[in-house]
């Protein structure tokens, strides 16, 4: 099930399951996962993108070893909001792989977290070879972390106006 809205994703998600976290490039697919209470987003590996069947095999593997309720793919607009070839093929992606898997599948805006993962890298005084290693992965658990944190604040609010 495609989902557009986060608050959408947040109401159809399974309680104590974990989140997963996408960052789609064209060779690579960076992979985050969340604890089960969902505060924490943590960098999990990056798959070298084959074709989608095998890609979407070593997701699934993923998604069943980490007890994952909920995908989120990072949705990579243009600065200025629009969506480009890229988001279209973000989109297809997700149209894909929810014939796989029934769990909800959402987006977040990721523009800027490839940028926020490699200067993460750079305080860390990460080698030039590791950060290509690593940033894929590194730049989905600032998608999957946003998400956490949207998520978080939606239950705040929903309990605010509850009282």
């Amino acid at each position: 099930m495609i989902v557009e809205a986060i608050e959408e994703f947040a109401a159809a998600l399974p309680r104590r399951q974990a989140l997963m976290g996408l960052d789609l490039g064209d060779k690579t697919i960076g992979v985050a996962v969340s604890d089960l209470m969902w505060s924490v987003a943590t960098p999990i590996e990056t798959i070298k993108r084959r074709k989608f069947t095998l890609d979407a095999a070593r997701l699934q593997e993923l998604i069943a070893a980490r007890s994952v309720g909920g995908l989120i793919l990072g949705l990579p607009r243009n600065m200025d909001g629009s969506e480009g070839p890229r988001c279209q093929s973000t989109r297809a992606f997700a149209r894909n792989l929810s014939r796989l898997w029934d769990g909800p599948i959402g987006f977040w805006d990721e523009r800027l977290s490839t940028v926020a993962a490699e200067r993460a890298l750079l305080e860390a005084d990460t080698s030039r070879r590791r950060r290509a290693e690593v940033i894929d992965h590194v730049a989905a658990s600032y998608i999957l972390q946003g998400v956490l944190d949207r998520i978080r604040h939606l239950d705040h609010t929903n309990e605010g106006q509850a009282r």
